[in-house]
């Protein structure tokens, strides 16, 4: 990719000169050959006009009608040959740049920093999909449309070469059309964007459904989230039917135009002859041309609505392209986080943290308990780099340096924030706890995450197939099939958000001891609930109203707090 391609276009007009400018070759290449293809398309008529008129000479021989003969086999061979060569460039290209844009945005998506963009993950899907097909389209309809004009004025200029008026009359019904076909091809793009955002909002609750299907299930909401979904899908189905219903009056016009146009060249052409004007020669050519002339308008009509339809995907594309990362690249040193590895909260404000302030020295297992749920989302969510800077007061520190003056991609290097619904992934249980392949603690992460009744369990073991989200998993296996990645990365400081809420207490025991056993010297904080975890921690900070009010061991606590008694007993 070069230089001028790793800067997004921040506009759907700038996404389309791009498509343009990078495929500038094959569209040359493309437009020549289309238009040889349209230009034999408009010779075949006139060369029968050319016969015709040679036929009624008197000085007419078989080796000139052998020539005649020869001359339609080239021209038939021509626009057979430059058809197809014509649109394998223009379709590769089409494909090619299609590929490209789909990539950029699942990248958008998959970048360290996120972005800022007020769209779910259906939404981003059906925009890397559908968007990215219909703007790649423009690399396709613009050669078509020079392709088309020139058929149309090549016929323009025969039949003024036969008589003026002919001439005039193509070029002036030609503008005429196009004019009105322009007030609809408006519409159409206007309502086509409106289309593709209610289906990309349809698309986004069946993703929303289908991640929370099994608690649908549980609580018996399948009905509400059903009549939900249908809601949506209705709104997108009456807003296709809209679109449709334009496009038929734009192709139906435009047909009829067209149409209209033809019958006034035949028309005026036999008046002509009638009158002399032209030859019946000529007339078989006008003829001839006025039937041809048909398809190349057609398609020189039907070009605006195709590049409105892209400009509104290509606009769709920029809400994706052109939104601002949550965060700001930093700089790449991270010595002290090499050096110390331990995790320093200072006066921090966010959301419901209130001056919150506590340090996690290097190789200390910590338990932090929430009383407000919300609170330990918030802290989750700021020590994964998903809170900008700015948003947020006080200050974040990894090995004694400042979490904002960091890149992001560094901070993850050592730091790693493993969510309570972290995603499986379609593949096998191997290639879930170890996606890079790299990893040297599979073992111990399966044996920490009391993962391995599920890898005992399958005659594959840890190659087992795993569908995609886990929906062939129990709630509580996923839930330690991510732990066990988490474990498997062996970060210098790992943070675990309620990585046990799905598991029978029991396992959650085992657990608690596998993991403080495993991570002893790593710097690791846990925000939970669980008795077991806070059991096994060095210590336990107590978070209440966004701070801390108590530090102690969990069964200090449990003896001298009855607030945090409360709370975390069961």
């Amino acid at each position: 990719m070069t230089t001028a391609d790793t800067q997004p276009p921040r506009t759907g007009s700038g996404i389309l000169r791009t498509a343009l400018r990078r495929n500038r070759g094959a569209m040359l290449s493309g437009t020549l050959l289309m238009g040889l293809y349209q230009a034999g398309e408009t010779a075949f008529p006139i060369a029968l006009g050319m016969i015709v008129e040679h036929t009624m000479q008197d000085d007419r021989s078989l080796g000139s009608l052998g020539l005649s003969i020869v001359a339609l086999a080239v021209i038939i061979t021509t626009v057979s040959l430059s058809w197809r060569f014509g649109m394998r460039i223009l379709q590769k290209a089409n494909t090619t740049e299609a590929h490209r844009w789909r990539v950029r945005v699942a990248a958008c998506g998959l970048q360290p920093v996120a972005r800022d963009m007020d769209l779910k993950s259906g939404e981003v899907l059906t925009i890397a999909t559908e968007d990215a097909d219909q703007t790649a389209d423009i690399v396709e309809v613009v050669p078509m449309l020079i392709s088309s004009l020139v058929a149309v004025l090549v016929a323009a200029v025969a039949l003024g070469l036969a008589d003026l008026r002919l001439g005039l009359l193509v070029i002036v019904g030609t503008v005429a059309i196009l004019s009105i076909l322009s007030v609809l091809s408006k519409r159409i793009g206007s309502s086509t964007r409106e289309q593709q955002a209610r289906v990309a909002r349809a698309g986004a609750k069946v993703a929303d459904l289908i991640t929370g299907l099994r608690p649908l299930h549980g609580f018996g909401g399948n009905a509400a989230a059903f009549r939900s979904y249908r809601g949506v899908s209705t709104e997108a189905k009456h807003q296709a039917i809209t679109v449709a219903r334009v496009n038929g009056a734009y192709a139906g016009a435009a047909l009829a135009l067209n149409a209209v146009l033809a019958a006034a060249v035949t028309l005026t052409a036999g008046w002509l002859a009638f009158e002399g004007s032209i030859t019946i020669g000529e007339l078989v050519m006008a003829v001839g041309l006025a039937q041809f002339i048909i398809e190349p308008l057609k398609l020189f009509s039907e070009m605006p609505k195709y590049v409105m339809v892209a400009r509104a995907s290509a606009e769709r594309m920029a809400l994706v392209l052109a939104a601002p990362p949550v965060s700001a690249p930093g700089r790449e040193r991270t010595a002290g986080v090499e050096a110390r590895k331990d995790l320093e909260v200072d006066h921090v404000g966010h959301g419901a943290l209130r001056e919150l302030k506590f340090h996690v020295p290097a190789g200390e297992f910590v338990a932090l308990t929430s009383y407000q749920p919300r609170a330990a989302a918030d802290l989750a969510a700021l020590l994964a780099v998903r809170v900008p800077p700015t948003a947020y007061e006080g200050t974040v520190r990894i090995g004694g340096e400042d979490l904002a003056d960091l890149a992001v991609e560094s901070v993850r290097a050592h730091v790693l924030v493993n969510p309570y619904d972290g995603e499986i992934f379609e593949g096998t249980l191997r290639s879930n706890i170890d996606p890079s392949g790299t990893s040297r603690k599979i073992p111990e992460a399966v044996e920490a995450s009391m993962l391995t009744d599920v890898v005992a369990l399958h005659r594959e073991g840890l190659d087992y197939g795993v569908h995609d989200r886990g929906a062939n998993l129990s709630g509580g296996q996923r839930q330690r099939l991510s732990l066990a990645r988490a474990l498997a990365a062996d970060p210098d400081v790992l943070v675990l958000h309620d990585p046990t809420t799905a598991v029978d207490a029991v396992t959650e025991q085992l657990i608690a001891r596998n993991v403080a056993a495993l991570r002893r010297g790593r710097t690791t904080l846990v925000l939970t609930s669980s008795p077991a975890l806070l059991d096994a921690a060095d210590r336990v900070l107590v978070l209440d109203d966004g701070t801390v009010t108590a530090e102690d061991t969990h069964r200090n606590l449990l003896a001298d707090d009855e607030a945090y008694c409360l709370a975390v007993a069961r």
